[in-house]
């Protein structure tokens, strides 16, 4: 399995001033960086196969992962799927075994919950493994679409959503499985004809959906380990939920 951890973002709501050049994921939590609790959680998988796709800050972050991963470049922040395509152009052209891609600045994300979402992911012999959660107040997230069997159909953004589908509270979590050779093709197909005018990592999915390919999820039963954190208040909840699971300053 190779990983790609997407830490490239600038996290301009956490910024201390325009000379703040510290990356998102660099900013602590319980006094350690926020990767670092990923790495941690990812350590069933061994260093050499796992990427970090770097940017804003990126000298700050290279010096901190000191050689013991792999580095991929983003010189442009156009999306999750432009830091999924520039991680896997760093991975050997001839890979294709599963690559599983999540975020930097996720840090409560469990090992045994990334392991699960990876053992579903080979046991259902799916072209992709969404990872998603119920949550009791779904506002800002993605909604995962199910079709008359159950099965996934499409993931539609907050912004989005009719009325019906605001009601649903199955969430897209933004960690995925895929196979690598899917994944490439996939990814040089999305376009970036949106309000943000970026490249979507969740288009893949829908898309592989629409073609009637495989597409498994893995639900767990709260978000509780799903905050991403993108604002100084979501840095303090993830501090106090890190502080509950016994973390220390």
């Amino acid at each position: 399995m190779k990983v790609l951890i997407l830490a490239a973002g600038k996290g301009k709501r956490l910024r201390d001033g325009e000379g703040d050049n510290t990356p998102k994921v660099m900013k602590c939590a319980c006094g350690r960086p926020l990767i670092d609790y990923v790495l941690e959680a990812l350590d069933f998988v061994a260093p050499s196969d796992i990427t970090v796709i770097v940017g804003f800050g990126r000298e700050q972050l290279e010096s901190h992962l000191v050689g013991r991963y792999g580095i991929a470049v983003q010189q442009e922040q156009l999306g999750t799927g432009h830091a999924a395509r520039c991680g896997m152009d760093s991975l050997p052209a001839d890979y294709d075994g599963s690559v599983l891609i999540t975020a930097g600045d996720m840090p409560l994300v469990s090992r045994e919950t990334y392991l699960a979402l990876c053992l579903e992911h080979t046991r259902s012999g799916a072209d992709c493994t969404v990872l998603t959660a119920v949550a009791a107040d779904p506002t800002g997230y993605g909604r995962i679409l199910r079709d008359e069997k159950g099965g996934f159909a499409g993931i539609v953004e907050q912004r989005d959503c009719t009325p019906q589908q605001a009601e649903i509270k199955e969430i897209n979590s933004s960690v995925y499985v895929f196979s690598a050779s899917v994944l490439r093709e996939k990814l040089g197909l999305i376009g970036r004809e949106n309000a943000q005018g970026e490249y979507y990592l969740t288009d893949v999915p829908c898309m592989l959906a629409r073609q009637g390919r495989k597409v498994a999820t893995y639900r767990l039963p709260n978000d509780g380990e799903l905050i991403g954190v993108n604002t100084r208040e979501q840095l303090e909840q993830v501090e106090r939920m890190l502080k509950e699971r016994g973390e220390e300053i």
